[in-house]
């Protein structure tokens, strides 16, 4: 295999196997239908167009497909897309599996486990403790397979723990700059509070969002989690109200989902943990894909910026 889709340059010729991960159908301004695909490997994905597609293309390549794939990287809207010539079915003389395009986080599933385990032994608070425990056991497998999302950031296997590990250990060094913060509620939050995202998306290796995700999301979903592990844990208190608050407002705004703004002062910083971690690994991302002395593409969610990398390296 070639050393990765994320490693390809506009105007260099691709061919080679990748996993389709979603496929719709399309009409071009023409009229003529085309599929728009969106294939990736170990190393990223990127989006591509089968043009004048057949209706049984449409049979043919679905998600979940390995395909072996001959285009040109293209420019469009100022991100890469792949321009598809040939395209076909694995075989079984390709020997390839689903599992060889799969990103996964940079770190070990075990090393992730003992960070959380180690955070939850900081916590003093038995409210909190007790209703995070509960989290980690009832979707422990879920909770260390999952993505963080479908796109964006930490998009990939194990990306769910690898962004509350990250967040957790920023909480940490916040926590001790400002002693006053209530570092069990900051840290119960930062569990908590994308763990229905694990209702939200359909599976870890590709997913789709579900028609529960689609219809309620993640954030109604885990404070519905909350008042559950309450009830059954039979734990009564403020704690459960501050723990459902900084689930409820973590993204920060009405317009960016939140159905509550921050008013705890922990809930503002989870906010700002999460936007920081999410932001930083979206720009590492498109950096490791640019050449120093130059910008990436435009980031959309980034407000559609472009990031330069010095070609200067500090040691």
């Amino acid at each position: 295999m070639s050393e990765g889709i994320a490693h390809y340059q506009v105007g260099e010729t691709f061919d080679d196997f990748l996993l389709i991960t979603s496929a719709t159908k399309s009409i071009a301004s023409n009229g003529k239908p085309f599929l728009a695909l969106l294939l990736r490997d170990g190393t990223g994905e990127i989006d591509a167009r089968l043009w004048a597609a057949k209706k049984e293309d449409e049979t043919l390549f679905k998600k979940g497909v390995i395909v072996k794939v001959n285009g040109e990287i293209g420019q469009f809207r100022n991100k890469p897309q792949l321009k598809i010539h040939h395209i076909r079915q694995a075989q079984e003389g390709d020997n390839v599996e689903v599992k060889q395009f799969v990103e996964k986080a940079p770190v070990s599933v075990e090393w992730l486990e003992e960070q959380i385990k180690e955070f939850m032994f900081e916590m003093m608070n038995a409210n909190l403790q007790r209703l995070t425990r509960y989290f980690v056991k009832e979707y422990h497998e879920e909770l260390f397979a999952y993505p963080a999302a479908t796109r964006n950031h930490h998009n990939y296997v194990s990306g769910l723990a690898h962004h509350i590990v990250t967040m957790l250990r920023l909480a940490r060094e916040i926590a001790g700059i400002y002693p006053e913060v209530d570092k069990d509620l900051l840290y119960a939050g930062i569990i908590a509070h994308d763990l229905g995202k694990i209702r939200e998306l359909s599976d870890p290796d590709s997913p789709t969002y579900t028609t529960e995700g689609r219809l309620l999301g993640h954030i109604s979903m885990m404070v519905e989690e909350v008042e559950k592990a309450a009830k059954e844990l039979q734990i009564e208190g403020e704690e459960v109200m501050a723990l459902k608050h900084l689930v409820l407002s973590h993204h920060g705004k009405n317009e960016w989902g939140s159905p509550k703004t921050p008013h705890i002062r922990e809930a503002e910083i989870l906010h700002y943990i999460d936007m920081l971690d999410s932001r930083i690994q979206m720009m590492n991302n498109a950096l490791q894909k640019t050449k120093p002395g130059t910008f990436t593409e435009r980031i959309y969610p980034l407000e559609q910026r472009s990031f330069y990398k010095p070609a200067f390296h500090s040691e």
